[in-house]
């Protein structure tokens, strides 16, 4: 039986590995199945609405709808998993110095 979700990556891409990276949740997406909170905890976390947001790097949750962080280096691969798994499609990677979207549906679609 087929899966949808995609095998985690067990490493980064070539062109990513010295790239700073931040990643935001479109929450109107989210469907709130974990897949992210299960990665990356030290990133995203469920709030009272049963959505995931992002967390900054004093572990405080943003609220503001599709909030960005930097991605910490240790974390890029477990959040790019996070963004390829993710069934609701709702958790985007984007590549700080270049602003192309390198995790998530925005990467596939370059919107």
């Amino acid at each position: 039986m087929p899966t949808t979700t995609p095998r985690p990556a067990d490493a980064l891409p070539a062109a990513l590995v010295d790239a700073t990276l931040e990643v935001q949740v479109d929450q109107d997406l989210c469907t709130g199945d974990g897949l992210c909170v299960t990665y990356a905890p030290e990133i995203f976390e469920f709030d009272v609405d049963g959505l995931a947001y992002v967390k900054d790097a004093n572990g405080t949750l943003l609220q503001e709808r599709e909030a960005r962080v930097v991605v910490p280096a240790a974390l890029r691969l477990d959040v790019l998993n996070s963004a390829e798994g993710c069934p609701g499609e709702c958790i985007h990677v984007v590549r700080q110095d270049t602003g192309d979207w390198v995790g998530g549906p925005r990467a596939h679609t370059g919107a």
